[in-house]
């Protein structure tokens, strides 16, 4: 499944008061692993920054001036989001504002059958105790010591990994963020993983049996991409 993580960063609390979208940052997962995959683009909100949203993100408005306005990176935002599921951290504060701006633009509202709140999934999980982002890495072991400020590339980066917990466990998706982070998952990659391969503990008729199979597959199988033992010519 596609999933799009994502968080942005605004001028304030509640678009219904002018405040606007500044910063997109988004990470495509793919049956929960980062495909390496992203979208990230400061917005320029035509507007000024308030002191309290600076303190938070350290976003200030000398920075965005001639950055691009969201009706230029609209299109692009959506292509990369596509028809993938939203996943997002107090889900219905960004969706407000992504909505509010496409509003503004005459541009349909993404619905919210395509949204997963991490915050309402946390709650469930760990009633009664803390849910915000920190919270949740302390709790996991996520390393989030780069989060001195809030940003929305790096908040998605964290928040795919909480994803992850909050769906299974680690053990579902090994391969993110910490050393394995750019592992190759090639089938190739994954053969070179381990030095020294271990030998094969396979009988000559299982063998046979297994050669069998894989020629019912097509030759798109991935079974096609190991190296296999030969099929013996006399099981």
């Amino acid at each position: 499944m596609r999933e799009i993580v994502f968080d942005t960063e605004t001028t304030g609390l509640d678009p219904a008061n002018g405040h606007r979208v500044v910063e997109i940052g988004c990470i495509e997962i793919l049956n929960a692993i980062p495909t390496g995959q992203h979208f990230h683009v400061y917005i320029d909100p035509e507007r000024d920054m308030p002191e309290e949203a600076f303190r938070v993100h350290g976003i200030s408005a000398e920075f965005l001036k001639g950055k691009q306005v969201f009706a230029q990176i609209a299109e692009d935002f959506l292509k990369f989001v596509g028809d993938g599921q939203l996943v997002a951290h107090n889900a219905e504060f960004d969706m407000r504002f992504i909505n509010a701006e496409l509003a503004l633009l005459g541009l349909p509202p993404i619905g919210s059958d395509r949204v997963i709140d991490t915050l309402t999934m946390a709650r469930r999980r760990h009633p009664g105790s803390p849910n915000n982002l920190d919270a949740l890495c302390q709790r996991y072991g996520i390393d989030n010591s780069r989060r001195t400020k809030h940003g929305a590339l790096l908040d998605a980066e964290i928040l795919a990994e909480v994803y992850a917990e909050l769906t299974g466990g680690r053990q579902a998706n090994l391969l993110l963020g910490g050393p394995n982070r750019g592992f190759d998952r090639s089938a190739e990659g994954l053969m070179k993983a381990r030095p020294e391969p271990l030998p094969f503990a396979i009988e000559a008729m299982a063998t046979l049996r297994h050669w069998a199979f894989i020629k019912t597959l097509g030759d798109k199988a991935i079974w096609h991409q190991f190296k296999l033992p030969e099929p013996p010519s006399d099981p």
